[in-house]
């Protein structure tokens, strides 16, 4: 029988990497663990600031549809934020190379100037503090809890809310992260980590899973 992976991606964002992963003959099980709610309080004003920051695909999102001025420099934590920008037209100027709030302020060129950092409601503080950036919340991220919980060989965490969200369902079964964080998040629930994704987008989490089915 094929090995049955779990993908609890928000809904919206589901669909590509499942996709994919049917493609590959797995059993594919979309089971949301989280929901993305914009906040929508007006425009991004971008006119003061040297550098905008975004460190997700939905960050980038709101930010593409709701900035008003023209767009100075932009970071992106990884490939996917930087390829979710891309989609909007967005040219990158910087990604660090490991996608981390860590690695992004170590390797962010300076003087930095006047930041803006745009993410979602509950992001860590990082890059505020070390970067004396001003943060926009543009998105809150909800967590869900289906009743009865999914069942799977493998489940797949794209983000640290989904491994909270998966570890409060109280299920055994292992994971795969898409990255540093994720995995962090997950191991600090003790949840038992198979894999994590080399590079943060469908592919590298598609590899992980291979990885993780050996």
């Amino acid at each position: 029988m094929p090995l049955r992976v779990i993908v609890t991606r928000a809904a919206a964002r589901a669909t590509p990497l499942a996709d994919v992963l049917q493609a590959e003959g797995y059993d594919v099980v979309v089971c949301p663990l989280i929901e993305i709610e914009p906040i929508d309080d007006g425009p991004i004003d971008v006119r003061p600031y040297d550098w905008v920051v975004v460190t997700s695909a939905n960050g980038a999102e709101q930010l593409a549809k709701r900035h008003s001025g023209y767009l100075p420099r932009v970071a992106a934590i990884g490939a996917a934020t930087a390829s979710a920008l891309g989609t909007y037209g967005i040219d990158v100027d910087f990604i660090p190379t490991e996608a981390s709030q860590e690695t992004l302020v170590a390797e962010f060129p300076r003087p930095a100037g006047r930041v803006l950092f745009v993410a979602a409601e509950e992001a860590r503080g990082l890059i505020v503090s070390e970067l004396d950036a001003d943060f926009r919340a543009v998105y809150r991220t909800r967590r869900l809890r289906p009743d009865p919980p999914p069942t799977g060989d493998l489940a797949v965490l794209t983000s640290p809310s989904a491994a909270d969200a998966f570890a409060a369902l109280g299920v055994n079964v292992p994971v795969v992260t898409i990255g540093p964080q994720t995995t962090r998040a997950a191991r600090g629930h003790g949840l038992r980590v198979r894999a994590q994704a080399q590079t943060q987008d469908v592919v590298g989490v598609v590899a992980a899973v291979r990885a993780a089915a050996r």
